[in-house]
C-alpha cells in the first residue's frame, strides 16, 4: 500500500510517569495519544484530538497528574491501549500517511508499547522528526525543546504544555512552519 503524502498525522504521547525513578516493575504506559492532521498543501490543521487511554501496567501519580493535567479519574473509562491504537488507525487512516513527532521519545514509547502489549503498530513506518528537522533548518548547535521552537518562530503556545492534545496542535504549527 502505498503512502499518501498529503496529510501528516502528527502525534504528541502522554504517558505514565513519576518523580525521580519509576517504581519496581513498573512500565511507563501511554495515557493519551495527541493527534494534530495537518495538510501538506495548504498547512491547514484539519482534525485536533485527545485520545485517553486507560493504562496497562501503571497508575498515574500525583508529578503526572501535575505535568500533564490528566487525572486517575479521567481515564478510568478510557479505552485501553490496544484500541484507542486502532481508533487511531481506523480514524486517521494513520498507516497510510507519514507521521511526525517532537523528538524520538514518541515513536520509541509506542514501539515498546506494542510490543510489550503485542498490539500492531498503528502508524506508518514514515517518521518525521521535527526536533532534528528544526535543529537543522535552523542550524542550531543542538535540539531544543517544543517551546523553545514555538518563541524561535514567534508561535504562541496555544493551551497546556504536556498535554497530548495541545501539544500535537503546537507541533503542527512547527511543521507548517517547516515545510
Amino acid at each position: 500500500m502505498a503512502l499518501d503524502f498529503t496529510k501528516i498525522i502528527v502525534i504528541d504521547l502522554e504517558a505514565t510517569c513519576w518523580s525521580g525513578k519509576s517504581p519496581k516493575g513498573v512500565h511507563h504506559d501511554v495515557i493519551e495519544y495527541g493527534v494534530a492532521v495537518l495538510e501538506v498543501a495548504s498547512g491547514n490543521i484539519l482534525a485536533n484530538e485527545g485520545i485517553l487511554v486507560k493504562p496497562t501496567t501503571s497508575t498515574i501519580s500525583e508529578f503526572c497528574t501535575q505535568l500533564t493535567t490528566i487525572t486517575p479519574e479521567m481515564v478510568a473509562e478510557a479505552p485501553s491501549f490496544a484500541d484507542a491504537s486502532q481508533y487511531l488507525k481506523d480514524k486517521y487512516q494513520a498507516n497510510r500517511h507519514p507521521w511526525a513527532s517532537y523528538g524520538a521519545y514518541d515513536m520509541n514509547q509506542l514501539k515498546r508499547q506494542c510490543l510489550r502489549e503485542k498490539v500492531s503498530f498503528p502508524l506508518s513506518q514514515q517518521h518525521l522528526n521535527v526536533k532534528a528537522l528544526f535543529a537543522l533548518r535552523h542550524q542550531l548547535p543542538h535540539p531544543v525543546g517544543m517551546d523553545a521552537a514555538l518563541k524561535q518562530l514567534d508561535i504562541p503556545l496555544e493551551g497546556t504544555h504536556h498535554r497530548g492534545i495541545d501539544d500535537a496542535r503546537n507541533i503542527a504549527k512547527i511543521l507548517r512552519q517547516l515545510l
